[in-house]
């Protein structure tokens, strides 16, 4: 399976589970991601995108988004998209 890095965790939320990512390529709802770093390294699928609290199917680069993620995630882990 090929990655390529789409962006980079900014904060982590952790009562909501959420992480923002700021986006350096497009992500859209169903692709797969990993989210990697000094200790953090799973796999998921994205179930929803939010954009300043608002539902979106796809956001592109530059977006500053928030994902729900089934594990703890920190600053600067690397995002990158499972092709």
């Amino acid at each position: 399976m090929e990655e390529k890095q789409i962006g980079e965790v900014s904060s982590f939320f952790k009562k909501a589970n959420v992480a923002a990512i700021i986006l350096s390529s497009e992500l859209e709802i169903g692709n797969k991601i990993h989210i990697k770093g000094h200790t953090t390294d799973f796999k998921q699928e994205v179930e929803e995108i939010q954009i300043e609290k608002n539902p979106v199917n796809k956001a592109k680069a530059g977006d500053h988004i928030g994902i729900k993620v089934s594990d703890r995630v920190r600053p600067r882990d690397k995002v990158f998209l499972v092709q």
